[in-house]
């Protein structure tokens, strides 16, 4: 059974940085197509950033700017570099992984930012 790990979250301050992690062991990763979704209490679970297996990028208009998604196949690991973090930026981060209609998530790391 495919398990996406992912690390990184914690505690920052107001115009903070931290950087996700996602390994993908057990998958043909350079297939996949890489995303990072986020969810806030009492709300809906949207998509933050994505990266294709051609390295495409996309981001949420929220983010752009700040967030920088990217992928190593070497490690099967996709990152989420996050810069000039916002108490808004608050949320459990889930990293994702799709290829035709196989979708595998990850368990979730909480990103806290205080004001």
């Amino acid at each position: 059974q495919v398990r996406l790990v992912e690390s990184g979250g914690g505690l920052v301050q107001s115009g903070g940085s931290l950087r996700l992690s996602c390994a993908a062991p057990g998958i043909t990763f350079s297939l996949y197509a890489m995303g990072w979704y986020r969810q806030a209490p009492g709300k809906q679970r949207e998509l933050v950033a994505a990266i294709t297996s051609g390295h495409s990028t996309n981001y949420a208009d929220s983010v752009k700017g700040r967030f920088t998604i990217s992928r190593d196949n070497t490690k099967n690991t996709v990152y989420l570099q996050m810069n000039s973090l916002k108490p808004e930026d608050t949320a459990v981060y889930y990293c994702n992984a799709q290829f035709a209609t196989i979708n595998y998530w990850g368990q979730g790391t909480q990103v806290t930012v205080s004001s």
